[in-house]
């Protein structure tokens, strides 16, 4: 999931055109089932019946059931009457075990039956869930949600989705209720596998600030004045991606523009004066580590891709 910034968009290039499909979604009325009411799947819900979908819905806490159906959905006794009769059966739960879990009971009814599963996991979890679906007689898609509830349903909602091209293109209006729908392969756990590259991305780079705003706090500098410094540094970052990609994917690691030997003697300032302030190093540390490493390994002349396969074992 990618988070929403103050201004209320997407952080990085999610598609901002989502809505399109969802008001095509309304001329179809497709019979959606949602199962797992949580944050997410409460705002699927209604992100469903906003686009004017027939919308049942079923969660095992059965006390979440009532607000939607307040709104127009409809309450299934059990989860195999909510499956049945649904065209798309949505499914978010807290993982993939949770997944099969809740839908076991429902097995016979699933037998022929679409079902998008939008619960978080490892491509590998996803790959054996679709697995085990397939084996049950349904028809799996896997998917994502790429950004926080409040998006979901509007111009910035984003999914990806993986699976058959002819089940996502047969679902592709109802599943734009939710935001733009990006098919990323047919492979199940490439939804999960995308997901998490950007989780890992994100994170690792937020903490990365949070670091380096304590780091510069200590001398007195605020967040509010480092800010617009840390911004340039994340357009220079940014203008960088696209030659690491290019890298790793050549496996050529050039060292032209800087070199792994340069950045080892800035990350040990950054190890250092972090210890002086009494701040965890531990971040940069591990990648002055690695950063060490692959120079000890005679590679202080190549570029940062390099790093990569240091990584890889």
């Amino acid at each position: 999931m990618i988070p929403v910034t103050a201004t209320g968009t997407t952080t990085g290039t999610a598609p901002t055109h989502g809505r399109g499909a969802s008001t095509h979604g309304r001329a179809t009325a497709a019979r959606a089932t949602v199962v797992g009411l949580g944050p997410m799947g409460t705002a699927l819900a209604r992100a469903l019946l906003a686009a004017g979908h027939g919308t049942t819905v079923w969660n095992r806490s059965p006390e979440r059931v009532v607000p939607l159906v307040q709104e127009g959905a409809r309450a299934a006794d059990d989860v195999a009457a909510a499956v049945a009769g649904a065209d798309l059966v949505v499914v978010c739960v807290r993982d993939q075990a949770v997944t099969l879990d809740v839908l076991a009971p429902a097995r016979d009814a699933l037998a022929g039956r679409d079902v998008v599963v939008l619960s978080s996991g490892t491509p590998d979890a996803v790959r054996a869930t679709a697995a085990t679906l397939t084996s049950w007689g349904a028809h799996p898609l896997s998917g994502a949600v790429m950004v926080p509830t409040p998006l979901v349903g509007t111009p910035d909602g984003w999914v990806l989705v993986a699976g058959p091209e002819a089940s996502v293109a047969r679902h592709r209006a109802t599943l734009g209720a939710l935001g733009h729908v990006d098919h990323v392969g047919t492979d199940h756990g490439l939804a999960s596998s995308l997901d998490l590259g950007m989780l890992d991305l994100y994170l690792t780079g937020l903490l990365g600030f949070v670091h380096a705003v304590a780091l510069v706090r200590a001398d007195g500098v605020a967040g509010a004045r480092f800010l617009p410094f840390a911004a340039r540094m994340v357009e220079v970052l940014g203008a960088s991606l696209a030659d690491v990609a290019r890298d790793v994917d050549a496996g050529t690691y050039p060292g032209t523009e800087d070199t792994l030997a340069m950045e080892l003697a800035a990350l040990e300032h950054v190890v250092a004066a972090s210890r002086a302030r009494g701040l965890d190093p531990a971040l940069a540390g591990l990648t002055r580590d690695l950063v060490r490493r692959a120079v000890d390994d005679g590679h202080g002349g190549d570029g940062f891709s390099r790093l990569v396969d240091l990584l890889r074992r």
